[in-house]
């Protein structure tokens, strides 16, 4: 009888935890968006101009991570519901301000008490403390890869990146 060899075990990694979790959370969320007439990236984009008080087109391209083209389908998508509007700067007529409307707001609060029931279920395995600190702990590490991304891009372009 051959015995299997002695492996050495990788420190525990996160990622297919991360998104196995990811997945399961992205399948129920799309369930609940879908009756809202919401994507995700909708989902996505509303909440930064909420939380953001408005934005460029370009900037909100650059924080959501889409290049011009995906961004404008998106803004036209949300601009056909009257979820939220573009106008034309008024410091540089080249440039367009986008914001959230009543519209918008009101969706995107519909969607969040919704999203709410879909991550107590998908986290029902942590109490409201671990919770917590589940929160903190990717929000660090989101802020982490945020300015790493910023630096990175400042680097390699000569135009000064828009984080």
């Amino acid at each position: 009888m051959t015995s299997l060899p002695v492996v050495n075990q990788p420190p525990h990694r996160c990622g297919a935890l991360l998104d196995h979790l990811s997945r399961r959370m992205r399948l129920r969320a799309e369930s609940v968006l879908a009756p809202l007439g919401l994507r995700p990236r909708h989902l996505l984009a509303l909440t930064v101009l909420r939380d953001q008080g408005g934005s460029t087109q370009r900037a909100l391209a650059s924080t959501l991570d889409m290049d011009g083209t995906t961004i404008v389908g998106l803004l036209n998508d949300l601009e056909a519901d009257n979820l939220a509007e573009r106008r034309r700067s008024p410091e540089d007529r080249r440039r367009h301000v986008v914001e959230l409307t009543d519209v918008g707001a009101k969706k995107l609060a519909k969607a969040e008490f919704a999203l709410a029931a879909v991550e107590d279920e998908v986290l029902a395995g942590l109490d409201h403390d671990e919770r917590e600190q589940l929160y903190g702990l990717l929000q660090q590490a989101t802020t982490t890869t945020e300015i790493a991304a910023c630096a990175g891009a400042a680097d390699e372009s000569p135009e000064p990146p828009a984080c």
